[in-house]
């Protein structure tokens, strides 16, 4: 996937010493900043200025409303950039930016899939480079949690995993880049996990909703991008169910689907659609997606469930009750 919504050393610095963090929001930098907190995960170089988000594998576009006669997008999970396609790639959630008009204000007009690049001009001081629509409040500065504030949950940020939020106000968690099997130019991501607010869907119940998405997750994560055409693992050859079962998370019953997918070029798949009500707004349901790569070098499939046991109602302490 592109590079995610989060803190990232800030390309702009010139004075000495090591430079702060500064929010990226997935498609501009903001004028957050905050003392350095760690180092990139997986000894990656810090990133310049992340191109607007890829496309493989992800999450639905902001706008909640169904991709049409191919099931739902999302209400923004993660790099949500205005009017995108969402990928997520290994997991993680990308959106692909389809306009023109702020390419020249940006890195490669065809970003990377997942790692920052370095930009050809500096992101604009005083505003947020063109999302002023969509406000992305920063995170919290607690780097332990990636907080969905719309949804009242957080995520536990793992070790080797970084912390990220959509501009709707999911959070999201990603791992290590590469370059996409199916498309060297453009970078994946082994691992990703992506919250939004399940709208535009037929079912109405947890356990529905839950077996609606996992198609499109599997499509959006490693598959083809419906309106681009665009493959980073090739598209996918089959799947097979792994789990399909009632969860309880944040203490919230919900609904898990899980399967394990099958590409035609580089590493093979695990997508995960969740579906529960909000703890905070017991009539929202709340949707959490995850992929990660088959691969050695990907997050162990455990991580899931960890993640999952760890979501909690905010201002809540404890794991969710069952898994």
């Amino acid at each position: 996937m592109t590079t995610p919504p989060g803190w990232y050393p800030d390309p702009e610095h010139r004075a000495a010493g090591p430079a702060p963090e500064r929010w990226w929001d997935g498609t501009a930098w903001t004028d957050h900043r905050r003392e350095p907190h760690y180092a990139p995960p997986f000894g990656q170089a810090a990133p310049g200025y992340p191109g607007t988000p890829g496309y493989p594998p992800g999450y639905p576009a902001p706008d909640g409303g169904g991709r049409r006669g191919r099931g739902p997008k999302i209400a923004a999970v993660v790099v949500a950039a205005a009017v995108l396609v969402a990928a997520i790639v290994g997991g993680v959630l990308l959106l692909q930016d389809d306009g023109d008009d702020d390419k020249d204000d940006r890195a490669d007009p065809r970003p990377s899939a997942s790692a920052p690049t370095t930009p050809t001009t500096p992101a604009p001081e005083g505003d947020d480079g063109g999302t002023d629509d969509i406000p992305t409040p920063p995170p919290s500065d607690d780097p332990g949690v990636a907080v969905d504030a719309l949804n009242g949950i957080s995520l536990p940020v793992l070790p080797g995993w970084q912390a990220g939020r959509s501009n709707a106000g999911g959070a999201g968690l990603s791992t290590s880049t590469y370059p996409c099997p199916n498309d060297p130019d453009t970078n994946c991501v082994r691992g990703g996990v992506f919250t939004s607010t399940a709208t535009g869907f037929k079912a109405k119940t947890a356990e529905g909703i839950a077996k609606e998405d996992i198609e499109r997750n599997a499509e959006d994560s490693y598959g083809t991008d419906p309106d681009g055409e665009r493959s980073a693992y090739g598209g996918l050859k089959g799947h097979s169910r792994l789990k399909s079962e009632a969860v309880t998370v944040a203490g919230q019953r919900g609904y898990l689907v899980r399967w394990k997918v099958d590409t035609k070029m580089g590493a093979d798949g695990y997508v995960q659609s969740v579906v529960f009500p909000s703890p905070t707004l017991p009539d929202q349901m709340v949707l959490v997606r995850m992929g990660f790569d088959a691969s050695d070098e990907a997050p162990p499939l455990s991580d899931m469930d960890r993640i999952l046991r760890g979501i909690k109602g905010v201002g809540e302490e404890g794991d969710s009750e069952s898994v």
